[in-house]
């Protein structure tokens, strides 16, 4: 039996899994890391940690599996964006990774003047915000950080494991432009956000096509993984667009909703396509591939921080504690009676791209109770997710199908929540691997036994439909308005009070 790995190094975890040919699952497997804060605001990850858990990952899988190594085909690499590494010219890292939500960076997005702002996000797609490993960059430098100072080279966690493990100094389009740093329309590093970085080109890796393939494992790796080391391996993309690719949203009519730990929504188009409000990215992926969308600072970490907080009444044993809060929110009619909540716990990227952005309760009264704070929590963070859509729509991509997938298409109530939100059906695959499934296609694709993402997909299984329903639809349109209001209200508040809070 013949069989292809897709592996997804992501914010909390590296995940792999073995496929068939046609998309189903073999089997997979997960191992996880913690994210490390030394200082307020400083969001880091130790790289030795997430090396070790993607070689713990690999070899479970593979053993699992019962698959002799010689039956797997090839293997596509998926990662979560905007992570930084600066290394020494023998790869020994001088730093943890900073991931994407590190915050040290906030000044120098203050200080930034708009006609700068304006020229990097027309260079790169990428709208300015202390995500961006550009913005990290600037931040080391104004500060004179001594690994910057003494760095070879600053690289994301991917191009680390593809550097020591295949002795390849290469880099994805996708990748690489969600660094801030890489030019969408020339494909190549954008000599303005250089300058800007205080970098030259020589020290990033060079940008490649996500097909691109790479062989000669590392002799130790592959012993200790179980991979053979001459297995083919593509570079693949980043986690967002090879979630699109993942369920056949392969063009501008389909729209990909993920929320995991964060969340995002996702277009494919087929050329650069900016926002002249400077509110979606826009990241290349291929040569004639792009992804247009927005993130979310706030998603699945925002059910963890309300179901911790709002521990339900008369929670019934045997049941979880995620389990018990989503039951307590069900029981409560659309719209909360009247209660919203802005779900900004770690301030905001897309559309307002404002870190310091807070979360709140508006409308509380006697009337409300746990039941009501947990539903207006869920529904919440599916009104950010709207925004990014509402955004979308008015540069005239908007799209009838919404497909979802990541951890909250796990819940019911969430996913009709998401349909009647935005006023569409949703449509959910069997499995949430979606980014694993799509770097697994890229890699079959790259050896030539696939012909296109929409041949590897055309087989994929889907859950029932969620269509929306109009009365919930009604109600949530007129209480997105306040919503989006508030949001708005509360921003030069939120700004003014920040120094009151580490």
């Amino acid at each position: 039996m013949k069989a292809v790995i897709g592996i997804d190094i992501g914010t909390t975890s590296a995940k792999v899994v073995i496929f068939r040919p046609n998309g189903s699952v073999i089997t997979e497997a997960e191992s996880s890391y913690p994210v490390l804060e030394p200082q307020p605001g400083h969001m880091e990850q130790d790289p030795h940690e997430i090396e070790q858990a993607l070689i713990d990952a690999l070899h479970e899988a593979i053993a699992d599996s019962g698959l002799s190594a010689s039956s797997i085909q090839a293997a596509g690499i998926s990662s979560a964006m905007h992570s930084l590494i600066c290394v020494d010219e023998s790869l020994t890292p001088l730093t943890n990774v900073l991931i994407w939500s590190d915050r040290r960076s906030v000044p120098q997005v203050e200080r930034l003047r708009a006609s700068d702002r304006k020229t990097l996000y027309e260079n790169t797609g990428t709208p300015i915000h202390p995500m961006s490993p550009l913005l990290k960059l600037r931040w080391m430098y104004d500060e004179s950080f001594v690994p910057y100072q003494t760095a070879a080279s600053y690289i994301s966690m991917k191009e680390y494991i593809l550097r020591k493990w295949f002795h390849q100094d290469v880099v994805d389009y996708a990748t690489a432009s969600a660094s801030g740093l890489f030019n969408i329309h020339r494909l190549e590093w954008d000599q303005d956000a250089l300058n800007y970085a205080g970098i030259s080109a020589e020290q990033l890796s060079t940008p490649v096509p996500p097909t691109h393939i790479v062989t000669g494992l590392n002799k130790d790796i592959a012993r200790q993984t179980g991979l053979q080391q001459d297995i083919p391996i593509a570079v693949g993309a980043s986690d967002g667009p090879l979630a699109n690719l993942g369920v056949g949203a392969v063009d501008d009519s389909k729209t990909v909703v993920t929320v995991g730990t964060s969340g995002a929504v996702r277009q494919f188009v087929n050329k650069p396509f900016l926002d002249p409000d400077e509110r979606v990215f826009c990241y290349a992926v291929s040569e004639n591939q792009y992804i247009m969308g927005g993130p979310t600072n706030n998603g699945g970490n925002v059910l963890d921080w309300l179901q911790h907080t709002l521990q339900s009444p008369d929670k019934q044993p045997g049941v979880s504690d995620v389990e018990s809060y989503l039951q307590m929110a069900g029981d409560i009619k659309a719209g909360s009676n009247g209660l919203l909540f802005l779900p900004y716990l770690n301030g905001e990227r897309a559309p307002h791209w404002d870190a310091t952005l807070k979360g709140s309760f508006f409308g509380l009264s006697h009337s409300h109770t746990q039941a009501h704070m947990a539903r207006a929590g869920l529904e919440g963070v599916i009104y950010a997710l709207y925004s990014i859509q509402e955004a979308i729509d008015t540069l005239g991509h908007s799209s009838d199908t919404i497909y979802a997938n990541g951890g909250f298409a796990r819940s019911e109530l969430w996913l009709q929540i998401l349909a009647d939100v935005f006023g569409r059906t949703v449509k959910v695959p069997v499995s949430h691997q979606s980014s694993a499934w799509g770097a697994a296609c890229t890699a079959l694709i790259a050896i030539g036994s696939l012909s296109s993402y929409e041949e590897g997909t055309k087989d994929i299984a889907f859950q029932t439909s969620i269509p929306s329903q109009d009365m919930n639809n009604a109600a949530y349109r007129e209480l997105y308005h306040f919503f989006k209001r508030l949001t708005e209200q509360t921003s030069t508040i939120a700004r003014d009070m920040q120094h009151f809070q580490q």
